[in-house]
């Protein structure tokens, strides 16, 4: 299932990590264990934070995806599945016709 991420990150412990030059190789890890198909960084109520689009195969990645951040860098995470346009039309399409279904 596609999923959205969003995180944003403990300044104290983000500064740590940017300090100690492992930033770079931080971002490196979380390319390689999500593979996202969108990775974008911004700041939210001044504090560095990510999106990242990425594939979740199974739920029991979760753990595995979150921990590391939990742990490393004191992120809020929030996850949520998401559609393409596509996924989006299709599912209009679905509903749609099983609305006009007749009830019975």
């Amino acid at each position: 299932m596609r999923m959205l991420l969003k995180a944003v990150l403990d300044t104290q412990a983000a500064n740590e990590v940017f300090r100690s030059g492992a930033a770079a190789e931080a971002l490196d890890r979380i390319q390689e264990a999500l593979q996202p198909e969108a990775l974008y960084g911004f700041v939210e109520d001044g504090q560095r934070a990510f999106f990242a689009v990425f594939d979740l195969a199974d739920p029991s990645e979760i753990p595995v995806i979150s921990e590391p951040l939990f742990q490393r860098a004191n992120v809020k995470i929030t996850l949520t599945p998401c559609m393409t346009l596509a996924d989006v039309k299709k599912g209009i399409e679905e509903a749609a016709r099983r609305m006009a279904a007749p009830q019975g």
